[in-house]
């Protein structure tokens, strides 16, 4: 990790540095990928500005903080810096377990047949499949559903009756209907 530091219209101490290092060091625990660190501290008149810009693989953070201290203001600034870090990695996670969730959802192992090693059987598995909808639809609408969605099976309730009916494309390109009597 590169760590810049730039000083406008301030001096930059060594315990400025130490303090940033020090905190940028404790960072390291969160397993964020850091490429480069820029640190800025500004003064003007009494107003003592820290600015870090944090460059990742995947974009940048910008934090800036003011006071009329500057090592409150670097304070400040690293905790913010932290709870955006937080906040972006928990981000990251939820929309990993969403895709999973949502991956289990649109199949799921409802029963899974254990094979017989001396048999040489494979392993069959039926699998659930979210492709039906819930609101009463004419054929109609439903066959435009079906090639909205890109579905290869749509299951549907009639809209003339309660009844349910299954839209599904055949291997000549042609659509099938299935009602139950």
């Amino acid at each position: 990790m590169n760590v810049n530091y730039t000083a406008r219209q301030a001096n930059l101490t060594p315990d400025i540095k130490a303090y940033c290092q020090k905190r940028l060091e404790g960072m390291k625990r969160l397993r964020f990928s850091v490429l480069e660190v820029d640190v800025i501290v500004t003064v003007r008149k009494n107003r003592h500005i820290a600015e870090v810009n944090l460059k990742t693989k995947g974009g940048s953070i910008v934090v800036e903080e003011e006071t009329s201290d500057m090592m409150d203001s670097l304070n400040l600034a690293f905790d913010a810096l932290e709870k955006k870090i937080k906040k972006d990695i928990e981000k990251h996670r939820e929309k990993r377990r969403r895709s999973g969730r949502e991956r289990k959802g649109f199949s799921a192992v409802i029963e899974e047949v254990e094979p017989d090693e001396k048999a040489g059987e494979t392993v069959v598995r039926v699998l659930r499949s979210p492709y039906y909808s819930l609101k009463p639809m004419t054929v109609e609408e439903a066959l435009i559903q079906f090639d909205v969605k890109k579905r290869e099976v749509l299951m549907f309730r009639r809209a003339a009756g309660e009844r349910w009916a299954v839209l599904f494309r055949r291997k000549d390109g042609h659509y099938g209907l299935v009602e139950p009597d």
